[in-house]
């Protein structure tokens, strides 16, 4: 296989981190790699693969000779705007994790289990979704293919790990009593019905992500959506409860025999021994795993799911480097 150069902006961030763990994990075939940050960070140093890399500043002048065929970015949308036009210029196709480029109509959005034939349609920018969005995509696209969805009502339970390492320090210096500095609350013994900024319609933007993605994803503008996330005190692994209206009339059984052959699915689904998905188990893995499963008797053809991921590799860092696998094979 040929091997790609590679470049990771955002490099010494968690996501950054996750990226090369997960290019090690896959054995993604690499030539040369190259690290980049903000100034502040610039001059670190990084272990890959047992060799030790220095990590470079984020500048035009520091990218254009390097030839870079993949740049996967998790430095924030503003970063994302200003470089990932500069690296496209340059020949690079951008991997972006931001909010940046999502529901731009000419980049696409995806997810290599649900919509890789989108990735043929760049222009040197491929958006990855939200975190909540990209597990909640991988269990729901079986059914989309074979009954059809008319609705979907998204609960969902967020690690803290989602608002970055901030978020993180919120949680474990909570318990040790302390203020926090991420979060308006405390989040430690508790959780916050509130992700990012609240809009003029009630809803925060994560909920609205939520549904404007999904949308995009499913090519499907009129899919009826409604959204309420919520931040837990769990370090990692975001667990979601959907609710979702069919098209057609299902059998249960049927169901569970379209989880245990689902691409990226990992059915975790037997309560009379108490088996579930949970957080823990997620964690560092790239699969979604999905329980709970059960007829909504209070509506017509309607199903409830629990559905829980890894939200730093399935839901970042692995999304990303998948879709350069599918990249690759054309390179």
């Amino acid at each position: 296989m040929k091997k790609a150069n590679v470049g990771i902006v955002g490099a010494t961030g968690m996501v950054g981190r996750t990226f090369l763990k997960v290019l090690e994990e896959r054995n993604f075939p690499i030539d040369n790699l190259y690290l980049f940050s903000s100034k502040k960070s610039a001059g670190s140093k990084v272990e890959f693969m047992g060799k030790e890399y220095v990590v470079e500043e984020l500048t035009e002048d520091n990218i254009k000779n390097k030839k870079i065929d993949f740049a996967l970015f998790s430095a924030g949308g503003d970063v994302s705007k200003e470089y990932a036009p500069v690296f496209a210029r340059y020949g690079a196709v951008v991997i972006d994790n931001s909010s940046a480029w999502r529901m731009d109509p000419e980049i696409p959005l995806v997810v290599p289990e649900v919509n890789p034939e989108d990735i043929k349609w760049n222009k040197g920018i491929i958006a990855n979704p939200n975190c909540s969005t990209i597990q909640a995509m991988v269990a729901l696209k079986p059914l989309q293919d074979k009954y059809g969805i008319k609705r979907i009502i998204y609960s969902t339970y967020q690690a803290v790990s989602g608002a970055g390492v901030g978020g993180y320090n919120d949680l474990y210096e909570g318990y040790k009593g302390n203020a926090p500095k991420k979060f308006p609350y405390p989040i430690a013994g508790n959780l916050l019905p509130h992700i990012d900024v609240f809009l003029e319609n009630g809803y925060t933007k994560e909920e609205m992500k939520m549904v404007d993605e999904t949308k995009k994803i499913l090519h499907d503008d009129n899919l009826k959506i409604t959204a309420t996330t919520v931040r837990v005190p769990v370090a990692y692994g975001h667990s979601e409860s959907i609710n979702v209206e069919l098209e057609k009339e299902f059998e249960l059984a049927d169901i569970f025999e379209l989880y245990k052959n689902a691409d990226g699915v990992v059915l975790k689904d037997d309560v009379k021994n108490l088996v579930y998905p949970m957080p823990i188990d997620a964690a560092g893995h790239d699969e979604v795993f999905v329980g709970r499963i059960r007829r909504d008797f209070s509506s017509d053809n309607a199903l409830n799911l629990w559905v829980v991921a890894d939200n730093i590799r399935k839901g970042a860092a692995s999304n990303a480097v998948q879709i350069a696998e599918v990249l690759l094979k054309d390179l």
